[in-house]
């Protein structure tokens, strides 16, 4: 099994392209089925969750074929179940549902899996379904749906803000009879990308960017060519890395729009982060400081972001706070982090961070997607030797990682 090696102590210096949004080419991936057309989609990462949901589409009959950074999606659905073997892997393939719904009328798709970071029930997504019309059991572990004729309008409050929730009901709502309320939607970027990707497709969608998203049904989605937006949480993850190592890193691409409070807690930290016209430029000049943060839907502070401030903060002047509020499990790089000299305390959902002059390298395992790429970042900063094991999860969602950071003059290796 795949480990990464790195020697820390090197401040980073040059320039990172940010590959396209992980969290964003999954739900468009998914349109692929929305349409007898082709559509194609630029800008697309080599990531192992794009290579899952691929298989997962050819097991409806969608072929995904990339053609350099191109992706190419198109065919007949010929299978409406999404089964157990491919959907435990990722949480996503939920996002099928809607669209085969909406599409052949019925579903079968595996209760998901995905990091073991909390529950993330997918009610919210069930609620919105049956409400527009869908017949919904769940048996064996399979959720079983159909609809008698198409879906129909409906006006949907989530009591809580759901990102994949949202999503799901948004792709569903393109094809549905009438007109579609989504009241309280999650207004991650991600999601006005995938309503900019359906619109091309000739859905009608108005309040894209706000949490209140109208759709009007359409009878049939046609082909669109759609680039994919920059990655916001590979962005923050390698501004982490320039301030940690106290080095200067150009992030090609990137946006600040897209960060939200992430920017505004780099910058109090003591990074000073500036818009060019190539992208974004990060730097550290002098010491960090304690911030305290709080997870929250964006444009709050992106949970996905949570572990890589946290190893920032184990490294500021001062004490922080970072607390969690979207996952309840998502404090297990905590320990890793400690084993390398951090002084952690985690008290419910809040942890407190007491920076230390410096961490030290060790053996270390990653536990999911984010917490690997803390300890990443850990390892850079570290003095001496570290050795980070089950790095498969760091390529469910960062393209060529060791390849951009030692590019920036890290001493990293997978082994």
């Amino acid at each position: 099994m795949d480990r990464i090696k790195i020697k820390g102590g090197r401040a980073l210096a040059g320039a990172i392209q940010i590959s396209g949004a992980k969290n964003a080419a999954l739900p468009l991936m998914v349109c692929g089925l929305l349409t007898d057309e082709r559509l194609m989609l630029d800008n697309v990462a080599k990531l192992a969750d794009l290579a899952t949901m691929a298989e997962l589409l050819a097991q409806h009959g969608i072929a995904a074929e990339p053609v350099g950074r191109t992706l190419s999606l198109g065919g007949a659905i010929t299978n409406a179940e999404a089964p157990y073997d491919i959907v435990r892997k990722m949480r996503a393939s939920i996002l099928v549902l809607g669209a085969l719904l909406a599409r052949v009328g019925e579903a079968r798709v595996s209760l998901p899996g995905g990091c073991a970071i909390g529950t993330r029930p997918v009610d919210l997504h069930l609620k919105g379904l049956e409400q527009m019309g869908a017949q919904i059991s769940l048996d064996a572990g399979y959720i079983n749906a159909k609809v008698n004729g198409r879906l129909r309008g409906a006006e949907i409050m989530f009591p809580f803000v759901s990102v994949g929730a949202t999503e799901n009901l948004l792709m569903a709502a393109c094809l549905a009879d009438g007109q579609t309320i989504l009241a309280n939607a999650a207004r991650e970027p991600e999601i006005a990308d995938l309503a900019k990707c359906l619109i091309a497709m000739g859905a009608q969608i108005e309040g894209v960017g706000t949490d209140r998203l109208i759709i009007e049904g359409v009878s049939a989605l046609h082909g669109a060519h759609h680039p994919i937006l920059p990655d916001r949480i590979e962005a923050g993850t390698y501004a982490c890395a320039a301030a940690i190592t106290g080095g200067e890193i150009v992030l090609r691409g990137a946006r600040m729009a897209d960060l939200g409070a992430v920017t505004r807690s780099l910058l109090e930290a003591g990074v000073e982060i500036s818009e060019t016209d190539k992208g974004l430029q990060v730097k550290r000049l002098n010491g960090l400081h304690g911030v305290d943060v709080m997870t929250e839907p964006y444009p709050g502070f992106a949970t996905d972001m949570q572990a890589q401030f946290m190893a920032l903060m184990a490294v500021a002047e001062g004490a922080s706070m970072v607390t969690e509020t979207i996952f309840e499990n998502r404090f297990m790089h905590v320990p890793e982090l400690n084993r390398m000299g951090a002084r952690i305390n985690v008290h419910g959902a809040s942890a407190i961070v007491r920076g230390v002059p410096f961490l030290s390298g060790a053996q270390v395992m990653a536990t999911d997607l984010r917490a690997s790429v803390s300890l990443v970042l850990a390892g850079l900063a570290a003095r001496g030797e570290t050795i980070i094991n089950r790095v498969y999860h760091l390529d469910r969602g960062y393209e060529a990682v060791e390849e951009k950071l030692a590019a920036c003059g890290a001493d990293i290796e997978r082994i």
